[in-house]
Protein backbone atom coordinates (compact mmCIF):
# COMPACT_ATOMS: atom_id res chain seq x y z
CA UNK A 1 0.00 0.00 0.00
CA UNK A 2 1.51 3.26 -1.08
CA UNK A 3 1.38 6.32 1.13
CA UNK A 4 0.60 9.58 -0.53
CA UNK A 5 2.96 12.35 0.56
CA UNK A 6 1.34 15.76 0.36
CA UNK A 7 3.11 18.14 -1.96
CA UNK A 8 4.84 21.07 -0.23
CA UNK A 9 2.84 24.23 -0.23
CA UNK A 10 4.10 26.89 -2.55
CA UNK A 11 4.37 30.41 -1.34
CA UNK A 12 2.01 32.64 -3.35
CA UNK A 13 3.88 34.80 -5.79
CA UNK A 14 2.35 37.99 -4.44
CA UNK A 15 3.85 37.28 -1.01
CA UNK A 16 7.30 36.75 -2.53
CA UNK A 17 7.08 40.02 -4.43
CA UNK A 18 5.86 41.84 -1.32
CA UNK A 19 8.75 40.41 0.71
CA UNK A 20 11.23 41.47 -1.98
CA UNK A 21 9.84 44.99 -2.09
CA UNK A 22 9.93 45.21 1.71
CA UNK A 23 13.57 44.12 1.80
CA UNK A 24 14.50 46.64 -0.90
CA UNK A 25 12.78 49.44 1.02
CA UNK A 26 14.51 48.36 4.21
CA UNK A 27 17.89 48.35 2.43
CA UNK A 28 17.24 51.84 1.06
CA UNK A 29 16.23 53.01 4.53
CA UNK A 30 19.48 51.65 5.98
CA UNK A 31 21.52 53.36 3.25
CA UNK A 32 20.00 56.81 3.82
CA UNK A 33 22.28 57.72 6.79
CA UNK A 34 25.33 56.50 4.87
CA UNK A 35 24.30 58.56 1.85
CA UNK A 36 23.78 61.62 4.05
CA UNK A 37 27.16 61.15 5.72
CA UNK A 38 29.12 60.80 2.48
CA UNK A 39 27.30 63.57 0.62
CA UNK A 40 27.63 66.04 3.49
CA UNK A 41 31.42 65.68 3.47
CA UNK A 42 31.55 67.55 0.15
CA UNK A 43 29.33 70.44 1.27
CA UNK A 44 29.97 73.65 3.10
CA UNK A 45 28.17 74.22 6.40
CA UNK A 46 25.69 76.61 4.74
CA UNK A 47 25.01 74.22 1.87
CA UNK A 48 24.49 71.28 4.23
CA UNK A 49 21.98 73.28 6.28
CA UNK A 50 20.09 74.56 3.23
CA UNK A 51 19.75 71.22 1.39
CA UNK A 52 20.74 68.27 3.60
CA UNK A 53 19.81 65.47 1.18
CA UNK A 54 20.70 67.16 -2.11
CA UNK A 55 23.88 66.41 -4.03
CA UNK A 56 26.78 68.83 -3.45
CA UNK A 57 27.53 71.57 -5.95
CA UNK A 58 31.12 70.29 -6.31
CA UNK A 59 33.01 67.09 -5.50
CA UNK A 60 36.20 68.38 -3.95
CA UNK A 61 38.39 65.72 -2.31
CA UNK A 62 40.46 68.34 -0.53
CA UNK A 63 38.17 68.00 2.51
CA UNK A 64 39.41 64.43 2.98
CA UNK A 65 43.02 65.51 2.56
CA UNK A 66 42.54 68.20 5.22
CA UNK A 67 40.85 65.73 7.55
CA UNK A 68 43.61 63.18 6.95
CA UNK A 69 46.23 65.74 7.95
CA UNK A 70 44.32 67.26 10.90
CA UNK A 71 43.65 63.94 12.61
CA UNK A 72 47.17 62.61 11.93
CA UNK A 73 45.48 59.59 10.39
CA UNK A 74 48.48 57.21 10.05
CA UNK A 75 49.29 57.55 13.74
CA UNK A 76 45.66 57.30 14.88
CA UNK A 77 45.02 54.34 12.57
CA UNK A 78 48.10 52.51 13.86
CA UNK A 79 47.05 52.96 17.50
CA UNK A 80 43.49 51.82 16.77
CA UNK A 81 44.72 48.84 14.78
CA UNK A 82 47.14 47.71 17.50
CA UNK A 83 44.47 47.98 20.20
CA UNK A 84 41.97 46.08 18.05
CA UNK A 85 44.44 43.36 17.10
CA UNK A 86 45.66 42.83 20.65
CA UNK A 87 42.13 42.79 22.03
CA UNK A 88 40.83 40.30 19.47
CA UNK A 89 43.78 37.92 19.79
CA UNK A 90 43.59 38.04 23.58
CA UNK A 91 39.84 37.46 23.75
CA UNK A 92 39.90 34.56 21.27
CA UNK A 93 42.88 32.89 22.96
CA UNK A 94 41.70 33.15 26.58
CA UNK A 95 37.98 32.64 26.02
CA UNK A 96 38.48 29.58 23.80
CA UNK A 97 40.66 27.88 26.42
CA UNK A 98 38.31 28.90 29.24
CA UNK A 99 35.18 27.82 27.38
CA UNK A 100 36.72 24.49 26.40
CA UNK A 101 37.98 23.73 29.90
CA UNK A 102 34.73 24.69 31.63
CA UNK A 103 32.64 22.75 29.11
CA UNK A 104 34.64 19.55 29.51
CA UNK A 105 34.42 19.86 33.31
CA UNK A 106 30.83 21.05 33.46
CA UNK A 107 29.92 18.43 36.10
CA UNK A 108 32.51 19.79 38.49
CA UNK A 109 31.26 22.13 41.21
CA UNK A 110 34.37 24.30 40.88
CA UNK A 111 33.83 24.66 37.12
CA UNK A 112 30.15 25.54 37.60
CA UNK A 113 30.94 28.21 40.19
CA UNK A 114 33.75 29.59 38.02
CA UNK A 115 31.40 29.83 35.04
CA UNK A 116 28.75 31.64 37.09
CA UNK A 117 31.29 34.10 38.46
CA UNK A 118 32.63 34.71 34.95
CA UNK A 119 29.19 35.20 33.44
CA UNK A 120 28.25 37.65 36.19
CA UNK A 121 30.38 40.09 34.21
CA UNK A 122 27.57 40.21 31.63
CA UNK A 123 25.17 41.73 34.14
CA UNK A 124 26.93 45.04 34.74
CA UNK A 125 28.56 47.49 32.32
CA UNK A 126 32.22 48.04 33.02
CA UNK A 127 31.62 51.79 33.22
CA UNK A 128 30.20 51.17 36.71
CA UNK A 129 33.64 50.14 37.91
CA UNK A 130 35.64 52.72 35.99
CA UNK A 131 37.06 54.26 39.18
CA UNK A 132 38.35 50.89 40.32
CA UNK A 133 39.78 50.19 36.89
CA UNK A 134 41.51 53.56 36.93
CA UNK A 135 43.17 52.73 40.26
CA UNK A 136 44.23 49.28 39.00
CA UNK A 137 45.69 50.61 35.76
CA UNK A 138 47.50 53.38 37.62
CA UNK A 139 48.92 50.91 40.17
CA UNK A 140 50.20 48.71 37.33
CA UNK A 141 51.94 51.68 35.73
CA UNK A 142 49.98 51.32 32.50
CA UNK A 143 48.44 54.79 32.31
CA UNK A 144 48.75 56.32 28.84
CA UNK A 145 49.62 52.90 27.42
CA UNK A 146 47.89 50.94 24.67
CA UNK A 147 48.21 47.84 26.85
CA UNK A 148 45.81 49.36 29.37
CA UNK A 149 43.02 49.61 26.79
CA UNK A 150 43.84 46.14 25.40
CA UNK A 151 43.65 44.51 28.85
CA UNK A 152 40.36 46.23 29.63
CA UNK A 153 38.86 45.18 26.29
CA UNK A 154 39.90 41.58 26.93
CA UNK A 155 38.43 41.58 30.43
CA UNK A 156 35.16 43.22 29.34
CA UNK A 157 34.54 40.94 26.35
CA UNK A 158 35.78 37.72 27.95
CA UNK A 159 32.49 36.60 29.61
CA UNK A 160 30.33 36.56 26.46
CA UNK A 161 33.08 35.02 24.33
CA UNK A 162 33.64 32.30 26.94
CA UNK A 163 29.92 31.54 26.97
CA UNK A 164 29.94 31.20 23.18
CA UNK A 165 32.91 28.82 23.20
CA UNK A 166 31.41 26.93 26.15
CA UNK A 167 28.22 26.26 24.21
CA UNK A 168 30.02 25.40 20.96
CA UNK A 169 32.46 22.99 22.62
CA UNK A 170 29.56 20.74 23.64
CA UNK A 171 28.97 19.95 19.94
CA UNK A 172 32.47 18.47 19.52
CA UNK A 173 32.65 14.68 20.17
CA UNK A 174 34.88 13.75 23.10
CA UNK A 175 36.02 10.66 21.20
CA UNK A 176 38.32 12.84 19.09
CA UNK A 177 40.16 14.01 22.19
CA UNK A 178 40.30 10.49 23.59
CA UNK A 179 41.86 9.26 20.34
CA UNK A 180 44.43 12.05 20.47
CA UNK A 181 45.23 11.12 24.08
CA UNK A 182 45.79 7.50 23.08
CA UNK A 183 48.30 8.75 20.50
CA UNK A 184 50.22 10.52 23.25
CA UNK A 185 48.97 14.07 22.79
CA UNK A 186 48.68 16.19 25.92
CA UNK A 187 45.79 18.46 26.82
CA UNK A 188 47.29 21.61 25.34
CA UNK A 189 48.36 19.89 22.12
CA UNK A 190 44.95 18.24 21.79
CA UNK A 191 43.28 21.61 22.16
CA UNK A 192 45.49 23.31 19.56
CA UNK A 193 45.50 20.54 16.94
CA UNK A 194 42.09 18.91 17.39
CA UNK A 195 39.63 21.12 19.26
CA UNK A 196 40.48 24.68 18.22
CA UNK A 197 40.23 24.02 14.45
CA UNK A 198 36.72 22.66 15.08
CA UNK A 199 35.89 25.82 17.04
CA UNK A 200 36.57 27.97 13.97
CA UNK A 201 32.94 29.16 13.49
CA UNK A 202 32.80 30.36 17.09
CA UNK A 203 36.29 31.88 16.83
CA UNK A 204 35.35 33.80 13.68
CA UNK A 205 32.18 35.10 15.34
CA UNK A 206 34.07 36.22 18.46
CA UNK A 207 36.76 37.86 16.32
CA UNK A 208 34.18 39.76 14.26
CA UNK A 209 32.20 41.03 17.24
CA UNK A 210 35.29 42.05 19.17
CA UNK A 211 36.81 43.77 16.14
CA UNK A 212 33.75 46.00 15.97
CA UNK A 213 33.73 46.57 19.74
CA UNK A 214 37.43 47.38 20.00
CA UNK A 215 37.53 49.60 16.90
CA UNK A 216 34.49 51.59 18.04
CA UNK A 217 35.53 51.82 21.69
CA UNK A 218 35.72 55.42 22.84
CA UNK A 219 35.44 55.37 26.63
CA UNK A 220 38.54 53.25 27.27
CA UNK A 221 40.95 55.39 25.20
CA UNK A 222 39.33 58.55 26.56
CA UNK A 223 40.02 57.56 30.17
CA UNK A 224 43.41 55.91 29.85
CA UNK A 225 45.18 57.55 26.89
CA UNK A 226 46.10 61.17 27.62
CA UNK A 227 48.89 62.09 25.20
CA UNK A 228 47.92 62.66 21.60
CA UNK A 229 50.55 60.31 20.21
CA UNK A 230 48.67 57.40 21.86
CA UNK A 231 45.13 58.43 20.91
CA UNK A 232 42.83 56.57 18.51
CA UNK A 233 40.66 57.60 15.57
CA UNK A 234 37.51 58.31 17.59
CA UNK A 235 39.42 60.65 19.85
CA UNK A 236 40.60 62.59 16.82
CA UNK A 237 37.01 62.80 15.59
CA UNK A 238 35.94 64.00 19.04
CA UNK A 239 38.36 66.94 18.82
CA UNK A 240 35.92 68.63 16.42
CA UNK A 241 33.16 68.73 19.05
CA UNK A 242 33.64 71.86 21.14
CA UNK A 243 31.71 73.09 24.15
CA UNK A 244 29.69 75.59 22.15
CA UNK A 245 30.12 74.58 18.51
CA UNK A 246 30.91 71.65 16.21
CA UNK A 247 33.22 71.80 13.22
CA UNK A 248 30.94 69.89 10.82
CA UNK A 249 33.18 70.39 7.79
CA UNK A 250 35.94 68.40 9.50
CA UNK A 251 33.75 66.06 11.56
CA UNK A 252 32.01 64.28 8.69
CA UNK A 253 35.14 63.51 6.60
CA UNK A 254 36.86 62.21 9.73
CA UNK A 255 33.87 59.99 10.47
CA UNK A 256 34.11 58.53 6.97
CA UNK A 257 37.84 57.92 7.40
CA UNK A 258 37.13 56.25 10.72
CA UNK A 259 34.47 53.91 9.35
CA UNK A 260 36.26 53.14 6.08
CA UNK A 261 38.64 50.48 7.52
CA UNK A 262 35.67 48.55 8.93
CA UNK A 263 33.95 48.66 5.54
CA UNK A 264 37.09 47.34 3.85
CA UNK A 265 37.37 44.67 6.58
CA UNK A 266 33.83 43.52 5.85
CA UNK A 267 34.23 43.54 2.07
CA UNK A 268 37.42 41.47 2.23
CA UNK A 269 36.12 38.98 4.80
CA UNK A 270 32.46 39.03 3.77
CA UNK A 271 32.25 35.29 3.19
CA UNK A 272 34.02 34.51 6.46
CA UNK A 273 31.83 36.96 8.34
CA UNK A 274 28.58 35.42 7.11
CA UNK A 275 29.88 31.87 7.40
CA UNK A 276 31.23 32.43 10.89
CA UNK A 277 28.01 33.92 12.27
CA UNK A 278 25.84 31.29 10.53
CA UNK A 279 28.07 28.46 11.69
CA UNK A 280 28.07 29.71 15.26
CA UNK A 281 24.26 29.92 15.32
CA UNK A 282 23.99 26.45 13.81
CA UNK A 283 26.44 25.08 16.36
Amino acid sequence: MTTLVPAPRRTPRRYSVAALVAMILLAVLMLVPIYYLVVTTFKTAAEAAASPMALPSSWDLSVYIDAFVKMEYPRAFTNTFLITLGSVVGVVAFSSMAGYSLSRRSKSRVASITLLVLLSGLMFPYQMSILGLYDVIKALGLMNSLLAVIFINIAVNLPFATLLFYAFTSTIPKELEEAAGMDGAGTFRTFLTIVFPLLRPAAVTVAILNTLNAWNDFMGPLYFLQSRDKQVILQEVYRNIGQFSIDWTSLFPMMVLGVLPLVVFYLILQRQVIGGVAGSIKG
